[in-house]
């Protein structure tokens, strides 16, 4: 009950500039789950509300790591199109479309390894230089959030695994910090981003099976 109240006064709190992050958010999803390109547009929009948001909220390294999507939105968006060429015989512009791929389990495992050792030092750093809060956990969601993002931008299929587990791990950084409107955002992502892993590994196995 508490938690109802603490969501409804959450989001009487919200500013217009987090409504609208919210919705470019959703936005940027659904777009991703569909391949289209137009989802960095939305994604950098999000994000760069985000990263304000976050700094004025002391989650430090997640303020760094939005600023970091914003600048993987703009290479997102030039990756997933750069198929595209213009015919020299035909003003008709036609475009390959980035397929998506799957690494190997052994990539995986030296990927998560390197990453959490990553985050243990930049957590390290966080808890005893800055006044950051959460300073391991926001570090662990920042080095897989840099590592997913890099995996999406290359139309990786388990990068929606990885935000499965980064969603949650946010939700619960969320919750401690009042951002409770964003709790349920970030729930509707953790639920988007399994959806998502399904539409891909579909779209992988039918590229596959051609």
């Amino acid at each position: 009950m508490n938690f109802l109240q603490h969501v409804i006064s959450g989001f009487q709190a919200m500013s217009v500039w987090e409504y609208l992050a919210v919705v470019l958010s959703i936005a940027y999803m659904l777009l991703a789950m569909k391949q289209s390109a137009w989802c960095w547009v939305a994604g950098g929009l999000s994000t760069l509300i985000y990263t304000l948001l976050f700094f004025n909220g002391a989650l430090l390294m997640e303020s760094l790591l939005n600023f970091f999507y914003l600048a993987m939105a703009v290479y997102g968006w030039w990756q997933w199109r750069q198929g595209a060429v213009t015919s020299a015989k035909s003003i008709q512009v036609t475009q390959s479309t980035l397929l998506v791929s799957s690494w190997s389990v052994a990539k995986h495992s030296k990927l998560i390894v390197l990453t959490s050792l990553c985050s243990l030092g930049v957590g390290y750093v966080m808890d005893n230089h800055t006044y950051a809060d959460f300073a391991y956990l926001d570090a662990l969601t920042t080095c897989f959030g840099v590592v997913a993002t890099y995996m999406l931008t290359k139309k990786v299929l388990e990068n929606w695994l990885y935000w499965v587990v980064i969603d949650a791990v946010s939700i619960y950084l969320y919750v401690c910090k009042g951002y409770f409107p964003t709790v349920i955002l970030f729930s509707f992502y953790t639920i988007l981003a399994a959806v998502n892993y399904r539409q891909w590994h579909k779209s992988l196995h039918s590229s596959t099976s051609k």
